[in-house]
Formats: C-alpha cells, structure tokens, sequence
C-alpha cells in the first residue's frame, strides 16, 4: 500500500485549517501548526512533510519569516512551500515567491484551484524523488561497471608486463615489487617543490599501474641475445638496448589506435623508454640528462636498480639490503637525480619491507639484463 504524501497546514486561524483539512484530508495525510514557531518545529521532523501550505498573518512570526527559516535550514530547505493568504497585491506575491515558495494563492480560496495547485506540487515531488533514486541507481551501476573494468584493465597491463618478464626469467614478484617501491617513492616526493605539479595523487595511481611495463619492449629482443649465458657483447648489448625502443612503439601504438593520449599511457610510453636514462647523460636510448628525462623514468630508474642489486640468482648472490643502498648513494648525481635518490634513502626502510613481502625463492634462469647493467657501477 501506498502511503498518504504529508501537507503541513500552518494557519492560526481555526476556521481556515478546518476548511483546508476537510478539502485535503481524503487524499493526504494533514499535519497542523497554528503558529510560525509550531511550523518550524514539525517541519524538522522525521519524516518531513512533502508540502507545507503557510499563511502569512500571524502573530508572533509571519509566514515571511516562517518560510525564510525554513529556506535556511538544511533540514527543511527542500520542502516546497506554497503561501495561501488575504495579503493579494503584486508585491506581496513576489515577496513571498523570493523567499522560496513554489505558489502564491490568495484568500478566499477556490478548491478547485487549491486541490490543482497541491496536486501539481506533488506530482514534481514523486518526479523528483524518482528521478533522484534512478540517479543513485545509475551511478551505483557505472560505480560497478567502472570497478570491474579498471579491474580488468588491471589484469591485462600485468598480463602484457608478465609477457615480457617470462621472456627474461623474470617473475611476476619482481612486478608487483618494482610497482610498489615506484608508488612509495612518487608519495615520498610529492611535496617536493620540483616534483609536487606532476605527482598528485591520481598520477601516482597511474605511475603504480604503468610501471609493470616498463621492459614490455624485450618481447622484441631474440632469444639468443635475451637469453645469453654470461656477459653481452657490445654489438649484443646495442641490440638489448633496442627494448626500450620496442616498449614505447607498443605504447605508440595503442595512442594511435585510440586516437588519442592519457596520462597513463604518457607515463607508460615514458618509463618504457626512459628508465635507463641517467642523470649525468651516460645512460640510453638518448644519452639525455639531468631535467630532460621524465620524472616518471627517473623513479623507474631507481625501482628497477634496487630491485636488480637485491634480487639473488643461482649465478650471483643478492646484495643485502644495506650494501644495495651504500651502492646506489654513491650513484647520486651521475645515475640518479639527487632529490629522487635522497628520497629513496629516507623510505629506503620501506623498500625493504616491500622486497620481504614479495620474496620469491631463487630463481634457476641465466643471468638478466638489469643484474648486468647494475654491475656498470656496483665496479
């Protein structure tokens, strides 16, 4: 059963809230103040009435003052108000229309027009009230679709990033731990003058999801390089190098199919390319330095040597955490921007116990190309 919609009648008037009960109560449920202060008292009520019909001469508060209250509270500034009095000349109409009532009918009432105007008052209620709970339900819904497609957004970016990993024997640990030590990093620094315009938190959620496919490109690299015994040659090692290349064509790729960029595509396409860029210009695919490298690639960059020094392999044992770090101090300013190294040395306590969490057991694989390219400075 449908419940009765709920009319305040406000009306100091005995005569006038028994002539508007009878016409109304039929059809609604009636509510009834004899004063301006009684009226405000039940309109704060729970539930609130839908409509509050207010007469305007009353001692005490009139209903000018009534509805402007009623406007003014949260509580009841959405119930429509709509005024029935004897005051009918155009002024008095539009004061109380600028104070927030819906209608203005004036006394002696007709009730015909009286039962009309109610009617039409609450007619836009239920249309509001449906309209608002089917726009509940529709951002429910785009919050559920939304959820489940960033999820499987998710789940394709670390399948694409694994894709590359399996090729050089990495494993998926080392995914989710580079991604972690980026995102500890990104926070670490987002205060930072230099660092603060680029990473707010949205782009640091971005920089955790796009860092897994930071060496995407090695897909392209021949087996007989990728998966070499022992140390590169330097023709191989030009062609290793060529993995960055092939990792940003792919991200090239799908803007072009898009037709369009996003900042995690911007991100993605520029860790793949630049994270083994160095500070002091040494580095590749272009021997850029200092400011021209991406703030992204530079926190990549430190991610990925981290995690290569700390990581164990049947042909090399891991450096122990102290010792990684004691390393790459000494490679602030020539390898790595100094304010992204200082950060990474006061969260480097964090790095740690992220590496713990995502320990893996040793692996049995010939020897990687970031282990190899750690040795440049671990010398």
């Amino acid at each position: 059963m449908v419940s009765k919609q709920v009319i305040l009648i406000v009306d100091d008037t005995p005569d006038n809230i028994s002539l508007l009960s009878g016409l109304l109560k039929e059809q609604y449920k009636i509510k009834i103040a004899t004063s301006g202060v009684k009226a405000l008292q039940i309109a704060a009520q729970q539930p609130a009435p839908d409509l509050i019909l207010l007469d305007v001469m009353m001692p005490e508060m009139d209903g000018y003052e009534t509805c402007r209250r009623l406007k003014s509270d949260l509580l009841t500034v959405d119930i429509p108000v709509i005024f029935l009095t004897a005051k009918n000349q155009a002024q008095d109409e539009e004061k109380g229309l600028l104070l927030g009532a819906v209608d203005y009918i004036s006394k002696p009432i007709s009730p015909s027009i009286v039962m009309a105007r109610v009617a039409t008052q609450l007619n836009l209620i239920r249309i509001q009230h449906l309209l608002r709970n089917q726009n509940k339900y529709l951002e429910s819904l785009v919050q559920d679709r939304t959820s489940k497609l960033g999820k499987m957004q998710d789940a394709i970016i670390m399948a694409m990033a694994s894709l590359g990993e399996v090729r050089d024997n990495e494993t998926a640990n080392h995914i989710c731990r580079t991604q972690n030590y980026v995102m500890v990093l990104a926070r670490q620094l987002s205060q930072h003058p230099r660092f603060k315009h680029e990473l707010c938190n949205e782009n640091i959620e971005l920089l955790f999801k796009s860092a897994p496919l930071h060496d995407i490109g090695k897909v392209g690299i021949p087996d007989k390089i990728l998966l070499k015994q022992g140390k590169l040659t330097a023709d191989e090692f030009e062609i290793m190098k060529q993995h960055t290349a092939y990792g940003r064509e792919t991200i090239l790729s799908v803007e072009r199919y898009l037709g369009e960029s996003n900042n995690f595509l911007r991100f993605a396409r520029e860790i793949t390319y630049s994270h083994h860029e160095k500070w002091d210009g040494s580095g590749y695919p272009q021997g850029i330095s200092g400011d021209a490298i991406p703030i992204s690639a530079r926190l990549m960059a430190v991610a990925d040597v981290y995690d290569a020094l700390i990581t164990e392999r049947e042909y090399e044992p891991a450096f122990e955490h102290q010792a990684a770090v004691s390393i790459m101090r000494d490679a602030r300013n020539s390898h790595f921007d100094p304010d992204v190294l200082d950060a990474f040395l006061q969260v480097a306590d964090k790095f740690e116990v992220i590496a713990k969490s995502y320990r893996e057991p040793l692996l049995t694989s010939i020897e990687s190309v970031a282990i190899t390219e750690s040795s440049s400075y671990v010398d």
